[in-house]
């Protein structure tokens, strides 16, 4: 597909990761909606955090929002992290982000 981890563009433009999600049969939004608050969020949503300008260029890091009944929780990439799963919302800034139909 094209797709590689160290590409910086997957950091800046998000049809890539819809393009990856097609690939397994999920279809994920054509827009970009303004985060409100967790309870607005859809049942399962790519969140955009740690949104940032870089030389006017804008940059995130991605993590996937889940709602299973009454459990949210946001599965989180990010290496140094202790656990991958997370509760702690009040540390996520989101910015934006996409709804993930499944």
């Amino acid at each position: 597909m094209g797709i590689y981890a160290d590409d910086s563009s997957l950091w800046s433009d998000p049809q890539h990761v819809r393009d990856l999600l097609a690939q397994f049969g999920l279809v994920a939004d054509g827009k970009e909606t303004p985060f409100i608050d967790w309870d607005s969020l859809p049942d399962c949503a790519l969140l955009s955090t740690k949104w940032h300008l870089e030389k006017g260029k804008p940059y995130w890091h991605w993590a996937v929002f889940v709602r299973e009944g009454s459990d949210e929780y946001v599965l989180d990439s990010k290496k140094s992290l202790k656990t991958h799963l997370r509760k702690d919302f009040g540390r996520i800034k989101p910015r934006w982000y996409i709804k993930v139909h499944v």
